[in-house]
């Protein structure tokens, strides 16, 4: 899908054709779109169908009349039915009369532009757009490290009432989303580095003043990323180690009853041999057979007191 955005005196229009200080957005493009903005703005078809290449890694590549950028976006995904988080690419290709976004998915990144929530975005001041894009791209990478630990103090809440494997596997999951984003925020890092000094495209004192903004807030979002994968590793350990002190337990529960149910076995077997019964004890005692069983409940009392005493039970 290929929409063209174009902005006059702060609103945003949606136009049917192309023409110059447009903004052409391309989401899941097709082959025939590729070719057709290829041929349209010289542009290699191989540098736009880049970014739809979950693979790629951020970049700036300086091209004959073009620069591509390609950026890591944060992207949400279900992984074991649940909602989880990843990285995909994003490519911006710079050229003096347009600019060109490629996504592969539709990206909440660029749903502040086109739906005008943004201030100050305008389709012809290009290195501008491109700063306001990495902001929105760092701010959503912060509410999604939000919600990352917002699922890990859930699963912290049950560990003393209601813990099974998935919560391992979820916490698992959600430490695996951290290493995409930490990969991704120190790509994306450096790529703003090269972007304070490109000088192919005119940038203004605001524009810098915006670049400083975004790299405290990438920076601010690489902290909370280590923070965070700290923090779960934690979270990890300590259910690991609860779910391992229960089931100890329980096998220290079934150790005491095995114990105490042993006594009345070894007993009763004894009493069982084929031997003469004038020599076993109480054989021939009005009520032996019912003072055997209270001695043996009496045994089993007294080993079961013993077990509890040294909280075996």
């Amino acid at each position: 899908m290929v929409n063209i955005y174009k902005t006059d005196e702060h609103v945003l229009s949606v136009l049917d054709h192309n023409e110059d200080g447009v903004w052409i957005q391309m989401t899941a493009p097709t082959s025939k779109e590729l070719n057709y903005i290829s041929e349209s703005y010289g542009l290699d078809t191989v540098d736009l169908a880049t970014a739809l290449d979950e693979e790629e890694s951020s970049r700036i590549s300086l091209e004959d009349g073009y620069t591509l950028i390609l950026v890591d976006i944060p992207s949400p995904e279900v992984r074991h039915e649940k909602k989880m988080y990843t990285t995909i690419p994003l490519g911006i290709i710079l050229k003096s009369n347009v600019i060109i976004t490629i996504c592969k998915e539709d990206t909440p990144v660029l749903h502040y532009f086109t739906r005008n929530k943004v201030k100050e975005f305008s389709t012809k001041k290009k290195m501008r757009f491109i700063y306001q894009l990495l902001f929105r791209s760092a701010m959503l990478y912060q509410a999604y490290l939000r919600g990352i630990d917002k699922k890990r103090i859930e699963i912290e809440e049950r560990i003393n009432t209601d813990t099974h494997d998935m919560d391992l596997i979820e916490l698992h999951e959600l430490e695996s989303t951290l290493v995409y984003f930490a990969t991704s925020l120190r790509a994306n890092s450096i790529v703003l580095e090269r972007l304070r000094r490109y000088k192919r495209l005119e940038q203004y004192p605001e524009d810098m003043e915006l670049l400083e903004d975004v790299t405290v807030e990438y920076q601010q979002a690489i902290e909370m990323t280590s923070i965070y994968r700290d923090i779960i590793d934690g979270t990890r350990e300590l259910l690991s180690s609860v779910i391992d002190n229960r089931l100890n337990n329980v096998m220290k529960y079934l150790t005491s009853i095995t114990i105490v149910m042993a006594i009345p076995t070894i007993i009763s077997g004894i009493y069982g041999m084929n031997v003469s019964g004038e020599w076993m004890p109480l054989s021939k005692t009005p009520f032996g057979f019912e003072i055997i069983c209270g001695i043996i409940l009496l045994i089993c009392a007294v080993t079961m007191w013993i077990l509890k005493k040294k909280k075996m039970l």
